[in-house]
């Protein structure tokens, strides 16, 4: 774990958009064209968890993601960043990264994780990230067996050279999740979505 000094000023919340940015440029979301089929399976059974209150103090890292209404148990793994300070996208199309220069979930602050819409291969982990909707919970489980459970309150898709920061990224009052992938029309040209679907949970 590890503290974050002046996250919530203006500095912190350029740092992190260009961060998120990093990621989509580095790779995530931008290998493949868009799956037109959902992967099979049923959703995960939600469990009896509640939410943890946000101590003053750093939490334990995230080490799993579940949003069972899409049927999404994922492993988080931390990102850093390169030496340009992109993050670096995850290897793996079924894992979901956390930006471990920022808050863990649960901390107070935004806290971002974020994950491929689709692969070469056919839809990723977050694929079915567009379809959550207020009041869809997602848990993120810690390195210390505790859980803590966001309710979704927002879903949008912004153009990825117009995302507002401050709205997506920015300081928020006590702890905040965001989730990121790709989406909407896919240019064959740059290999990339044009969008970004954002998922903003408290």
């Amino acid at each position: 774990m590890t503290s974050h000094p002046g996250w919530y000023g203006e500095r912190g919340v350029r740092g992190l958009a260009l961060a998120v940015a990093g990621l989509i440029t580095a790779g995530a979301c931008s290998t493949g064209a868009a799956a037109s089929t959902a992967g099979g399976g049923a959703p995960a059974q939600a469990g009896e968890v509640t939410r943890t209150a946000a101590a003053a103090a750093d939490v334990a890292d995230p080490v799993r993601l579940r949003v069972p209404v899409i049927g999404v148990s994922a492993r988080v793994i931390p990102l850093k960043l390169d030496r340009n300070r992109r993050l670096i996208a995850p290897k793996s199309f079924t894992h979901v990264g956390w930006n471990k220069a920022g808050p863990e979930p649960g901390e107070p602050g935004t806290a971002v994780i974020a994950g491929h819409v689709d692969s070469k291969s056919g839809p990723a982990v977050f694929y079915r990230l567009r379809r959550l909707r207020k009041g869809d919970r997602v848990h993120v489980d810690r390195a210390d067996g505790s859980t803590v459970t966001f309710t979704v309150f927002r879903v949008a898709r912004y153009p990825k050279n117009r995302i507002p920061n401050k709205e997506v990224y920015g300081p928020a009052k006590g702890a905040q999740l965001r989730l990121i992938t790709c989406g909407g029309e896919f240019d064959r040209t740059r290999r990339s979505y044009r969008d970004n679907v954002v998922v903003f949970a408290r």
